[in-house]
């Protein structure tokens, strides 16, 4: 191998070497999508059919049902690292949110949380997020949810 074809080796490999490296540091893209009162993939993809105009209508659903949906939600379990939580409203007339932090006061303070709202009517946002290893829950305060479980190990 000449001096050229050497040069052209290493370039190709190095270029090939820094493209599978930024393609690993992609973050991973977590979809949610929110209904009424619930967001569908934390209750295993089950579709409540609540239907709510404001945001006082998921407080009563919640306190009717909030305890047992909980008990049967997936708890969603991630690797430390960089995300993107997708969320989508897919038919609450109302703006919606999005908020993840730690699972208690202290978790919050040492933990990284996200939020923000905007999240119209059949809108998708984006929420990008490096979590580090904790407890944490999530939910919408302005189409109150219940506080879904993240673990991160």
């Amino acid at each position: 191998m000449n001096v050229s074809e050497y040069l052209r080796t290493g370039l190709v490999l190095g270029l090939t070497g820094a493209l599978l490296s930024a393609q690993a540091a992609q973050p991973e893209v977590i979809e949610l999508t929110q209904t009424g009162c619930q967001f569908l993939e934390s209750e295993n993809g089950h579709d409540q059919g609540f239907r709510s105009t404001k945001a006082d209508d998921c407080d009563a659903i919640n306190a009717r049902t909030g305890k047992e949906r909980l008990a049967n939600a997936k708890v969603l379990t991630l690797k430390p690292g960089s995300y993107v939580f997708r969320v989508a409203n897919k038919n609450v007339p109302y703006e919606l949110g999005f908020w993840l932090r730690g699972a208690s006061l202290l978790k919050r303070a040492t933990l990284p949380s996200v939020s923000g709202g905007g999240l119209t009517q059949g809108k998708v946002q984006d929420y990008a997020i490096e979590l580090k290893a904790g407890d944490y829950v999530y939910s919408c305060p302005l189409n109150p949810t219940p506080d879904y479980e993240l673990v991160v190990r």
